[in-house]
């Protein structure tokens, strides 16, 4: 899997994902730290990369625009705030969701659950 990792997110989680052997970029290694939403989900289509972010705009921009790409992982309401927190609670349900994000999805990933809504979201969900 690839991912691209949103500017909420600590850029020290590149290496932890890159270390256990995913291909991981940052938004600010494309000078993104600033770029709406928008830019930032483009980027992530034209390169074929899940977006990993805290934002919920992303799903609500999924589901506003019927775009079925790319896949993103929302951490949501976790404890964990330190970069190796973050990447131990990712690396623990990737692969129980490794298929729906291959299909496309977003994926919800909170300290006790997952929850995953295929893309595309039907306008109006």
């Amino acid at each position: 899997m690839r991912f691209l990792l949103d500017n909420n997110l600590a850029p020290a989680l590149v290496a932890l994902l890159s270390a256990a052997g995913y291909d991981t970029e940052h938004v600010r290694e494309h000078e993104m730290q600033s770029a709406p939403d928008e830019e930032v989900l483009e980027l992530a289509r034209r390169t074929h990369r899940i977006l990993i972010s805290a934002d919920t705009d992303f799903g609500m921009l999924l589901a506003r625009t019927g775009a079925p790409d790319p896949s993103v992982i929302l951490i949501r309401r976790s404890r964990a705030r330190r970069a190796n927190e973050l990447a131990a609670l990712l690396l623990a349900n990737l692969d129980q969701v490794s298929e729906d994000l291959a299909r496309g999805a977003v994926v919800v990933v909170t300290d006790t659950n997952v929850r995953v809504r295929q893309l595309p979201i039907p306008p109006g969900h």
